[in-house]
Formats: C-alpha cells, sequence, structure tokens
C-alpha cells in the first residue's frame, strides 16, 4: 500500500512539474494561435515557444516594462496562413506589422479590440472580405495600409471618425462604392484608393451617394 501512495506521489509531482502545453500567458496563447495558423518556411518564429512564462524573450516581440506585448514585427516574413482573431487580445499592442506575407483570408473584426494600436500595416497580402467596421474603434491609429490586397465591399463609414489618421492606403483592392471625404478622410487625396475599379468618388457635397458604385 505505501508503495502504491508513493508511486501516485510521484505521478502527481511529475505532472505538476511537467510544462503546460501552452503558456498560461494569455497573450503568449494569442501569439502562439498565430504560429499554429500560419506555415513558417523560413522559420522565422522557431523562437515562439509556449512553454515560456511570456512571450517577451520571442523574436519579432517587443514588451513594455509590464511583460505586455507592445509590437510585433512580422513584415516580409513569407508567412502563408491567416490572421487570428485572437490577436485582439493583445490589449497593449501599438505596431502590429504584417505586410509582405501571404496571408489570405478576412481582417479579424477583433482586432478592433487594440485600442492602444498605433499603426496596422497589412499590405501587400492576399487578404480578402471587407474591411471590418470594428476598425473605427482605434481611436489612437495614425497608420492604416491595406493596400495590394484582394479587399471587396465598401469603406465603412465609420473609419472616418478616426481622429488621429494620418496615413491611409486602401489601393489596389476590389472596393466598390464610393471615396468618403468627411472626417479624417478630408485629408486624402485619391491616390489612397486608386486601382480599386468598382470605387468611384469622391463624394463632394453630397452629390455622390454612398450607396453609388458597383457594389452588386
Amino acid at each position: 500500500m505505501a508503495i502504491q501512495i508513493l508511486f501516485h506521489l510521484s505521478l502527481l509531482l511529475l505532472i505538476l512539474l511537467s510544462p503546460p502545453p501552452t503558456t498560461a500567458n494569455l497573450e503568449g496563447d494569442a501569439l502562439y494561435a498565430l504560429r499554429r495558423a500560419v506555415n513558417d518556411p523560413h522559420n522565422v518564429l522557431q523562437s515562439w515557444d509556449p512553454t515560456l512564462v511570456d512571450p517577451c524573450t520571442w523574436f519579432h516581440v517587443t514588451c513594455d516594462s509590464d511583460n505586455r506585448v507592445t509590437r510585433l514585427d512580422l513584415g516580409n516574413a513569407k508567412l502563408y496562413g491567416k490572421i487570428v482573431p485572437e490577436l485582439g487580445k493583445l490589449e497593449r499592442l501599438q505596431y502590429l506589422e504584417l505586410y509582405m506575407n501571404k496571408l489570405v483570408g478576412p481582417i479579424p473584426n477583433e482586432l478592433g479590440g487594440l485600442k492602444n494600436l498605433v499603426s496596422l500595416d497589412l499590405y501587400h497580402n492576399n487578404l480578402t472580405g471587407s474591411i471590418p467596421p470594428s476598425l473605427s474603434s482605434l481611436s489612437n491609429l495614425r497608420f492604416l495600409r491595406l493596400n495590394g490586397n484582394r479587399l471587396t465591399g465598401r469603406i465603412p463609414r465609420e473609419l472616418t471618425k478616426l481622429g488621429n489618421l494620418k496615413i491611409l492606403d486602401a489601393s489596389n483592392n476590389d472596393l466598390c462604392g464610393t471615396i468618403p471625404t468627411s472626417g479624417s478622410f478630408s485629408k486624402f487625396t485619391e491616390e489612397s484608393f486608386v486601382n480599386n475599379p468598382k470605387l468611384e468618388g469622391p463624394e463632394l457635397m453630397g452629390f455622390v451617394r454612398y450607396d453609388a458604385g458597383g457594389c452588386n
């Protein structure tokens, strides 16, 4: 009996001391979800070890003094796959750099929860679907570059509320409808929207309706 008890205690101790399959840190879990969702032919994400306490030692990840993720720099990393909604859990993220990869699928609505985001660079991928209106919640956003994808649908009018937006590039997509000119969009030229064959405008004095343009 004593040997049995000792065996079970040893087994329990082994389980408790074994590293978990994923870190208990929510931000590490969120980033590891991205790693699982993409193919990484050049092993750019090789250092992303889910058994670590937090992801701040991973390459291409920058953290603040509280070990919270503030930057994700994966531009031109040759990644294939999808952007995962779990990235919306990186509450202090300021820079999301995923440009010049081969990412497909939609832009997750959950990215609208990144309240501290300053720069969202998703240009030169193969992203599809519409621009999420939820991005209008990114009140600190200054740079929004979505050019060179296959995005469709209208430009959400909610985005005109982004008062801090300095740079917008939605060119080279398949957007439709009209180009908004109110709010923060009043300072953007047509260069921000070129090479969207179904996109019309800009809206001038209300003469071009929002529902105009080939959005059937």
